[in-house]
């Protein structure tokens, strides 16, 4: 028997479903014309080329810890397990002496 998949579907049980209308109005539309302005910025960061002159950050920085070295070839601060080798220079990591 062949399937006119065009035709409207009948179901037996209309009581348990809902209609597109209910539907939407439970569900916020996300396509809406409504623009959210901290939505492109959720942390309240400020803007690439913004003066940033009276803000004051508080980050927190760590001094070297005794089983970290600095690699004088890719500045990366890491473990003592990943030193390959010492120059006179300083420290190297093995990724940069792989390659």
């Amino acid at each position: 028997m062949a399937t006119d998949y065009d035709a409207p579907r009948k179901t037996d049980d209309n009581s348990d479903s809902e209609s597109i209308e209910a539907l939407k109005e439970r569900v916020p539309d996300k396509m809406s014309g409504v623009v959210d302005d901290d939505s492109d910025n959720p942390g309240s960061f400020e803007l690439a080329g913004q003066d940033l002159s009276d803000v004051d950050l508080d980050v927190v920085v760590l001094p070297p810890q005794v089983d970290e070295f600095t690699c004088v070839e890719c500045f990366l601060v890491k473990h003592r397990s990943q030193l390959d080798h010492e120059t006179k220079l300083g420290p190297v990591c093995m990724e940069c002496a792989a390659l």
